[in-house]
């Protein structure tokens, strides 16, 4: 007879359990936001704030510390300070923004109505300040020509004055002489060195008011930008790209010209880039050395020229309403065009970036 012992089996172990701290639901930001916006209009109307301004600072500081005191009370004090701290970056980004933001939205509300077919193919040539029509044509010429020049001056010089300081200066003492100069440059203010070609090029050499003068300015303030930015993009290259193209045989010269430059090409466009953005609208050096001109002048080397900055100024120096109309369509023509470079100079980057 055979016994049969049937073994007890014991229970499975229950799953640990995971102890989540508590936090506040999905909704409670958006909910602590519409509370603070509903504060901060009540205490604005009670209070007869004209400024919605205003009324948005006191929103924010309320539901800064809403928050905050909330988030201690639920989450703990380590996770509201955490959210605080979200919130000031938060903060700071749309207080670095909303300037910007507004500016371009005035702009583009006020300069929209003014420009037209018309506006943007004539001059002001028997124009008179309070009289409707007119045109920006022979500005938009002239910030080209000037532009283009100060960049074929500056450009060049400005990348091989890099090259120079990155890869062959190795902190020589010409090199931090060169350094030094650049640095005191890039804070020289632009009535400096349109007064410097002012003396040199119009008073001392008797050559005139132009467009190239305008341009040599324009270059002096274009070329220590260029040098910084492309400087700093070269010290980003890894050396071990220069160390294998030497082992390779490939001279040092060769190596600068298909390695290190298409390497930093991306940074380096962004830095021409930003230097272009910052001549295009200078005007106290346009105002010294080119003059200004209602009709069209194609030359830049001869004769007086306008740019669009400079006819910004005039326009609304004349104080008129007609004059005021173009002063906003000509800002807003001259930031589409600097946003056009700037979308231009992306496109080469990516096409010309190494892949």
């Amino acid at each position: 007879m055979s016994v049969t012992s049937t073994e007890s089996v014991a229970p499975a172990a229950p799953p640990p359990v995971t102890l989540r701290p508590p936090r506040l639901p999905r909704w409670a930001m958006g909910a602590l936001l519409v509370g603070s916006l509903a504060i901060g209009t009540g205490v604005g109307l009670v209070a007869g704030l004209a400024s919605r301004a205003q009324w948005g600072l006191i929103a924010a500081i309320v539901f800064v510390v809403a928050t905050f005191g909330i988030a201690a009370r639920v989450e703990g004090r380590r996770r509201a300070v955490d959210r605080l701290a979200a919130l000031l970056v938060w903060a700071s980004f749309v207080v670095a923004v909303l300037p910007l933001a507004s500016l371009i939205w005035e702009t583009v509300v006020r300069g929209i109505p003014g420009v037209s077919w018309y506006f943007l193919t004539h001059s002001m040539n028997g124009v008179l300040s309070w009289q409707d029509g007119g045109g920006i044509y022979h500005a938009m010429l002239g910030t080209a020509q000037q532009v283009a020049l100060a960049s074929v001056i500056a450009i060049p010089l400005g990348l091989l004055t890099a090259v120079y300081l990155v890869e062959y200066g190795s902190g020589g003492r010409l090199a931090k002489t060169v350094t030094f100069f650049v640095d005191v440059m890039t804070g020289i203010p632009s009535i400096v060195a349109g007064l410097f070609v002012l003396s040199m090029w119009i008073m001392m050499l008797d050559l005139g008011y132009s467009g190239f003068a305008g341009a040599l300015a324009l270059a002096i303030l274009m070329m220590p930008i260029v040098v910084r930015s492309t400087e700093e993009m070269l010290k980003l290259v890894p050396g071990e790209l220069r160390e294998a193209s030497y082992a390779l045989g490939v001279p040092k010269w060769r190596t600068i010209v298909k390695v290190v430059l298409p390497t930093a090409i991306g940074g380096i466009t962004t830095g021409v880039v930003l230097a272009l953005a910052r001549i295009a609208g200078e005007t106290a050096p346009i105002i010294l050395l080119v003059f200004g001109n209602n009709m069209i002048n194609d030359n830049p080397f001869e004769g007086a020229q306008s740019s669009l900055p400079l006819f910004v100024y005039e326009q609304w120096a004349y104080g008129t309403e007609s004059a005021y109309e173009r002063a906003w369509a000509a800002a807003l023509v001259l930031i589409a065009f600097v946003m056009l470079l700037n979308l231009a100079a992306r496109a080469i980057a990516r096409w010309k970036a190494p892949k």
